[in-house]
Parts: structure tokens; C-alpha cells; sequence
């Protein structure tokens, strides 16, 4: 049925656009690390959760058939494992074979009954590498649940786990990034949306440091009055404001020796600014009210999820400050970009809550045959919603879940929860983007793909700021059809064939800032930020 692929998906492949007059390069960039795996979300055995099977096979062009019986899944860490195992799979196997362009191709074969991220699998399917990359939900049989993704071989075994749940390439290069700077006295400026986990990077990156015996202080600017930051931060003199009845210490002060972690550093005061600037330098602040300067020894560890690049641009925030605190960045990926870690995360969690209520058992169910506790179409529907809330708002939907279903055999969504699901936020992931024009336009009619035009792919594709799902609406067709119509076209081009120079210029030319970059380049600011990221340029971006 099918002719052997060799290098198949052997790298995140970009299907986001850009068009260019000049020629292009065929086929998206390649990554050689980077293979298909197969990750358990669900089954019957919750603590199977977070196996792992490496399709190294799919990746050197040759089928792999998945059955009940065959092949072995992994826990993280070991190095042996065993097959799915559940007696209701059936023994005749789904087929993934390798295609063209790094994409993936779902035979169902008379197997079990397969669901691919929401939809039944009737016939062949073909996945993009978009689609891998992003990662694709598969429910086997109604019990068992896999999502399809990328890993790096070997990665998960090289770095320690650090206190963080997770296998995905995200996580993983966190880890590899805190092994990298923690013993260094830089300092560190930490970046990711609201929610993602900021803090626990910074304790880790103080619990891995030669400051880890000394103080680990943490303080959100965005909770203290702006008036009373300063105070806060360096202290302040006896009488050196209304309400000052004594001397105050001050953070700085009281982190001295050890490590002080700053988050929401991106609403400091101006005047507060300043003072972190001296400090970075020198070494030394001055109190408030104070007349001397005081020396402290202080590792400093900023979190943001603002855009401070643009808060530069409005004149709000000091880009000498940035560069300081900028010593190194780590970025940490939205849960979104984690889908692989969703399951275990669940489980995690879950088990916190259910060893709270008495009922820790319930996870460490030994009969294959018994009905999941977790089911596998609510798995999956944890696995593929968006999580705007991130790890905080997966944690919090997890302790909900729990007791809302405490004296029952299975989970079960309440109408409140079924409703924050099912969110249009479920739907559309990623960072902000420009808005939509015409939000209250008629729905467009389905269409052919070999109806539209050059033309109007373009023009629709610049209308939606190359973002592939409002494109596909726009124009009427399916995701993948809008990939196939791409394909079709010799002047357009995925951010996947941008060349290292051309990227490497933008970068250059626009400081780092990845909107800038995305305007210039006229391509997918999602597809653009993974080439940053693979390039190792790193772009300014929360």
C-alpha cells in the first residue's frame, strides 16, 4: 500500500506561510533528533500514564503497527517496559506509515476503533507534520489514549527530573537550560505566560546552585502598591515616609547570600527601575531615606509574562534594565505547546487530591479489564483544550474533577466544567494575535480547494496574519486541505524553508523582537518563534 519514506519527520516541520518572489528551498527544515512517539495519556492502569514508545522505525521510513500486543511502552526514566496489554484492544494492529514531506498516514486496518483528535478514523487518514508537531490525540477502543508527538531520543534520561512533572521537548530543554546556569551567578530572566510555572523554575534553579543551603526569597511586584515597592525591595529609614514608624529591612537585604526572585518584574515603578539597574551593576542600593549605600551579595531571578520589548517601545520600561536582567533566559512553553505532559500532569495532581480525601488507591488499579476511572474521550479532551490558565488552571480543573466525583466509579464532567472546556479557547491556542477582521461576518460556505486561487490564498492568508485556522475559515476548506493547497502553490512558501541566513538577518535587524520579525517576514509568528527557538537566536517573546 505504501513505498518506504526514508527520513521521514525527522524534525518539526513548519506549515505555516510566507510568500517571496525570490526562490524558495522545497520541503520543511529538518531536525535529525527529533522522531515520532507515541505517549499514554489514559488506560485502565492510570499508572501506566506517561509510557512512551520512540517510533524510530516510522522515522527510518518503515511501518509501525500498534496493537495490544505490540510495541513496548516505557516509564520515564526505566529502560524496559511492555505492551498496551488491555484486553479489549484488538490484537489487529493500527498502521502508522511514513509519507511524503515528514507527514503520517493512520490505517486503521479491522482493528479497534480509533479516534483522532475528536473524530472517528474511517479510512486512511493522513496527519500533517504541523499536526505532529503541535501533537495528535488517538483513543483506542474507547479505553486506551495515546498522543502522537515529537521527541528527542535519549533526552529524557539526561538531565534530572528537578522536581518537574514532564517529559516533553519543552520541559526538557528547561531542565537542560537550569543545568546550564544554575551554578553561574548571572542573572536570570524567566519568560512564559501567566499560569506556566515561572516559580518553580526559579526554586529550581536555586535548589541546583551553590546558594542552595542560603535564603530563597520571592516577591510578585504586581501585588504590592507601586508607591511602596521601593520600600519593599531595599528597605526604607525610620521617618523616610508617612507610615514609616520603623526601619524596614528590605528583600535585597534579607535574601543577602541567596537568591531573590522577582516575578511580574514588568511592573516596576520607573523609580524602582533605576534602583534594580544599580543594584545589577554594582552591587549596592540605597534604602529609602537612606544617606549610604548598602552592599549585598544577591543572585537575581525575574519572571515576566509581559512583553517588555513593547514596554520599552511605550517608554515604560528601561532597556538597560532588560539587558541586565536578560543575563540568561529561559522561556517556558505554554501547556498548550506540552501536550505530551498533559496526562501525567492530570494524574499527578489528581493524586495529591485523592491522598487528601483518603482514596490514594484509586490510581494504582491492577485489573486491565476494570472501566478506566479517567475516560479516555474526557482525557482527551484535557489533552487537546488550550489551557489559557496554564499548569494553575489544569491543577484547578484537576482538584474540581476529584472531589466533584469523589463517591463515584468514573469522572465526570459537571455542566460548568463541560461549558469551560468547550471554550473557543479550546480551539484556537497560541499568543496573541492581530483581530480578525469583520468578527461578525457571515459564515463562508465550504469549498473545493482547487476552486481558490493563488490570489485569494494569499490575500486570505495576510487578511487572518498567517494563522493557518482562521485562513482554513476564511476560505471554507479543512486545515489540511489548506496545507495540500499550499503545496500546490511555487510562490508560497512555510516558514519551515526560510533559510538560517534570512532568519538570522530579521533577527538581527529587529533586536530579537518577534513581532517585529513576523512583520517583516510576512510568516506564522508561531512557526517563526520555533525557528528562533531551533536556531538558538532566542526571541524577544512571553
Amino acid at each position: 500500500m505504501h513505498t518506504k519514506a526514508p527520513g521521514v519527520m525527522r524534525a518539526k516541520a513548519s506549515a505555516d506561510v510566507t510568500t517571496a518572489d525570490s526562490p524558495v528551498r522545497r520541503g520543511p527544515e529538518r531536525r535529525a533528533e527529533h522522531v515520532p512517539a507515541l505517549t499514554l495519556f489514559a488506560h485502565p492502569r492510570p499508572y501506566r500514564v506517561g509510557e512512551r514508545c520512540l517510533l524510530e522505525a516510522l522515522a527510518d521510513g518503515r511501518e509501525v503497527a500498534l496493537s495490544r500486543n505490540a510495541p513496548d511502552f516505557t516509564p520515564p526514566g526505566e529502560q524496559l517496559g511492555g505492551p498496551l496489554a488491555d484486553p479489549f484492544l484488538s490484537r489487529k494492529p493500527l498502521r502508522f506509515i511514513p509519507g511524503p514531506e515528514g507527514r503520517i498516514l493512520l490505517d486503521p486496518g479491522e482493528g479497534s476503533q480509533v479516534i483522532v483528535a475528536g473524530a472517528p478514523l474511517q479510512g486512511v487518514r493522513e496527519l500533517s507534520a504541523e499536526e505532529v508537531t503541535d501533537g495528535v490525540t488517538l483513543e483506542l477502543g474507547g479505553r486506551v489514549g495515546l498522543v502522537l508527538h515529537l521527541a528527542e531520543p535519549g533526552l529524557e534520561g539526561s538531565l534530572a527530573a528537578l522536581d518537574m512533572v514532564g517529559t516533553s521537548l519543552g520541559l526538557q530543554r528547561v531542565r537542560q537550560r537550569i543545568a546550564q546556569v544554575a551554578d553561574l551567578v548571572v542573572p536570570v530572566l524567566i519568560r512564559g505566560e501567566t499560569g506556566a510555572g515561572k516559580e518553580l523554575i526559579a526554586r529550581a534553579v536555586h535548589e541546583h546552585s551553590a546558594r542552595r543551603q542560603r535564603p530563597f526569597l520571592s516577591l510578585n511586584l504586581g501585588a504590592i502598591p507601586k508607591e511602596l515597592a521601593a520600600a519593599e525591595l531595599f528597605g526604607a529609614r525610620k521617618g523616610a515616609f508617612t507610615g514609616a514608624v520603623r526601619d524596614q529591612k528590605g528583600v535585597f537585604l534579607a535574601a543577602d547570600g541567596g537568591t531573590l526572585f522577582l516575578d511580574e518584574v514588568g511592573e516596576a515603578p520607573p523609580e524602582v527601575q533605576v534602583m534594580l539597574l544599580r543594584v545589577l551593576e554594582t552591587g549596592e542600593f540605597f534604602p529609602v531615606g537612606a544617606h549610604g549605600p548598602v552592599k549585598v551579595d544577591v543572585r537575581l531571578l525575574a519572571a515576566t509574562d509581559a512583553r517588555l520589548e513593547a514596554q520599552i517601545d511605550e517608554g515604560r520600561f528601561k532597556a538597560p534594565l532588560l539587558h541586565r536582567l536578560a543575563g540568561y533566559v529561559i522561556r517556558v512553553p505554554p501547556l498548550r505547546e506540552r501536550r505530551e505532559d498533559i496526562g501525567l500532569l492530570f494524574h499527578h495532581f489528581a493524586q495529591q487530591e485523592l491522598r487528601a480525601l483518603g482514596a490514594a488507591s484509586r490510581l494504582h488499579a491492577g485489573d486491565a479489564s476494570a472501566e478506566p476511572w479517567l475516560p479516555v474521550g474526557l482525557a482527551s479532551r484535557l489533552v487537546r483544550y488550550a489551557w489559557p490558565g496554564n499548569i494553575r488552571q489544569l491543577r484547578n480543573v484537576t482538584r474540581r474533577l476529584v472531589i466533584d466525583n469523589r463517591d463515584q466509579p468514573s469522572l465526570r464532567l459537571d455542566a460548568e466544567l463541560e461549558r469551560e472546556l468547550s471554550a473557543p479557547s479550546a480551539a484556537s491556542p497560541g499568543p496573541p494575535s492581530p483581530p480578525p477582521a469583520a468578527p461578525a461576518a457571515p459564515e463562508v460556505k465550504r469549498r473545493k480547494a482547487s476552486d481558490i486561487t493563488e490570489a485569494e490564498l494569499v490575500a486570505a492568508l495576510r487578511e487572518c496574519a498567517w494563522d493557518l485556522n482562521p485562513t482554513a475559515d476564511r476560505l471554507g476548506i479543512a486545515r489540511a486541505s489548506l496545507y495540500d493547497l499550499i503545496q500546490r502553490h511555487p510562490n508560497i512558501r512555510t516558514a519551515g524553508r526560510l533559510s538560517e541566513a534570512e532568519i538570522a538577518r530579521a533577527h538581527h535587524e529587529c533586536q530579537g523582537d518577534l513581532d517585529a520579525m513576523t512583520r517583516r517576514l510576512q510568516v506564522s509568528r508561531k512557526a517563526l518563534a520555533r525557528r528562533v527557538k531551533e536556531l538558538g537566536l532566542g526571541g524577544n517573546e512571553r
